[in-house]
């Protein structure tokens, strides 16, 4: 079951820019070694139609990492995720520089973060979201915690959450059923 707090849809609406954690939420949080040492990463199709559906609709997409990855990297790249931070051992730090970037405040930002290493942007986001799994103090933060696993949807759950807020996720779908 998902968790809303009681102005999630308000602050969905005012949401320009997602910005996503990635282990833990656009995969499962487990670590994948190759023999030669490369990390490897499963990104699941749903949650990436999720970011290509926030891009149809004129919304900005981005990833915050603490980790650095190659794999992350060709993901984000062939999303179209225009910003994307890695090896960001300080998140918040991370955060401001990102809005400064785009010249956007705060509040109108959306953050899907799963582990304590998030508080510092999931306090300070306009728009707070989690993976259920996510640790309780995580989800005490959250204005939204997904029904979906992370890894398994929940991202794509976010998504068409902040789409369906604004009133654009039926023009949005509506191009498939052409």
């Amino acid at each position: 079951m998902r968790f809303l707090a009681t102005d999630a849809l308000a602050r969905a609406r005012r949401v320009r820019m997602v910005i996503f954690d990635v282990d833990g939420v656009l995969t499962d949080g487990r670590l994948w070694y190759g023999p030669g040492g490369e990390e490897l990463k499963a990104f699941h199709a749903f949650d990436g139609h999720g970011v290509k559906l926030l891009q149809l609709a004129g919304l900005k997409t981005a990833l915050i990492s603490g980790r650095q990855s190659a794999a992350v990297a060709e993901r984000s790249r062939e999303l179209g995720i225009e910003h994307v931070i890695q090896g960001a051992d300080d998140k918040h730090a991370a955060f401001r520089t990102l809005l400064r970037r785009v010249r956007m405040k705060q509040d109108a930002t959306a953050y899907m973060g799963d582990d304590v290493v998030d508080l510092p942007v999931l306090k300070r986001c306009g728009f707070a979201c989690a993976p259920h799994e996510a640790p309780e103090e995580v989800r005490r933060s959250a204005h939204y915690i997904a029904a979906a696993r992370a890894g398994h949807g929940a991202a794509r759950e976010v998504c068409e959450f902040i789409l369906e807020a604004q009133g654009k996720l039926g023009t949005v779908l509506a191009r498939f059923h052409r």
